[in-house]
């Protein structure tokens, strides 16, 4: 009796369906899942690849680091103080939901705000940026190499929009809050759309 898997097109037909399933397995070994650049996962380790270590100056001119912010939640956005809409806007819903934070909840927290300008945002220039939002804002900058290895760490992209010659230069850059664990690992990220509700709602679970 002839085997059906004899004919050229059966035989045809399982080595199709044999490297669609060593290409999947491949895919779940790997993590090549579809996944957002934001919350993708390091296999090796099982830990976020957002997140590490900097050390930079807050706004006050103390050298801050990474460790300093452990053992609380860390709210982080990336930005520069020089920014017209994104940077105000976002740190604006930052703002009005750490307002709807009660008492033990909003020390739970800590929010950042980290240049990746630092020509310009000067500990100076941060002090009084920091002082429009919420008071517990801490503002950060550094040297050109300290914020570009912070805003590295984070998977933030920035570039000057303008030329580099220019003073008044604005820069294309993402716009995300990050919410950071107490041991520092990533929790999870919030875009505009989010919108006040969608952040306070997620920090009184979370927190």
């Amino acid at each position: 009796m002839k085997s059906v898997f004899s004919s050229p097109r059966a035989l045809l037909w399982l080595a199709a369906l044999g490297c669609v399933a060593v290409f999947l397995g491949v895919v779940v070994t790997l993590g090549l899942a579809p996944n957002s650049p934001q919350t993708r996962q390091d296999t090796s380790s099982g830990t976020s690849l957002i997140g590490g270590p900097f050390t930079l100056v807050d706004h006050t001119g103390q050298v801050r680091s990474h460790t300093d912010f452990l053992g609380k939640y860390s709210l982080i956005y990336f930005g520069y103080t020089y920014c017209p809409d994104v940077c105000p806007s976002a740190l604006g819903i930052m703002t009005q939901a750490l307002g709807q934070l009660d008492e033990a909840q909003l020390a739970k927290v800590q929010p950042l705000f980290i240049t990746f300008d630092p020509e310009r945002d000067t500990v100076e220039a941060l002090e009084g940026y920091v002082s429009l939002f919420h008071p517990k804002l801490i503002g950060l900058t550094g040297t050109i190499e300290q914020t570009k290895a912070a805003a590295k760490a984070y998977r933030i992209y920035y570039a000057k929009s303008e030329r580099d010659d220019s003073s008044d230069y604005l820069m294309d850059h993402t716009s995300l809050l990050y919410l950071m664990a107490p041991n520092g690992e990533y929790l999870k990220h919030f875009s505009e759309a989010d919108g006040v509700a969608g952040l306070a709602d997620f920090l009184k679970q979370t927190l």
